[in-house]
């Protein structure tokens, strides 16, 4: 019984402490920035970076760090087919 309630306990924090800290990043369109945003961009740590297209190691660390796996899910493919302003 103590090992549940202790098991429960863990659960809770973990989720209560990780929608404390925010979401996952949303899907951006463009694949390079330049000047003063992509500034911006490099100086955010990498799990804070929004996902784009083409930048697999990004998006693979973010992946593995808020979701426990590297590979895109079928929600991620069908956001960067069909919404045109992820696509050059």
């Amino acid at each position: 019984m103590k090992k549940r309630v202790l098991a429960f306990a863990a659960a809770v924090g973990l989720v209560l402490t990780s929608s404390a800290f925010g979401g996952e990043p949303g899907w951006e369109g463009g694949i390079v920035r330049f000047g003063a945003e992509r500034t911006k961009i490099r100086n955010m740590d990498i799990l804070d970076r929004p996902y784009r297209l083409f930048h697999f190691y990004g998006n693979t660390v973010r992946r593995l760090h808020y979701r426990g796996h590297i590979l895109p899910s079928l929600s991620d493919v069908s956001t960067v087919l069909w919404t045109p302003s992820l696509i050059p």
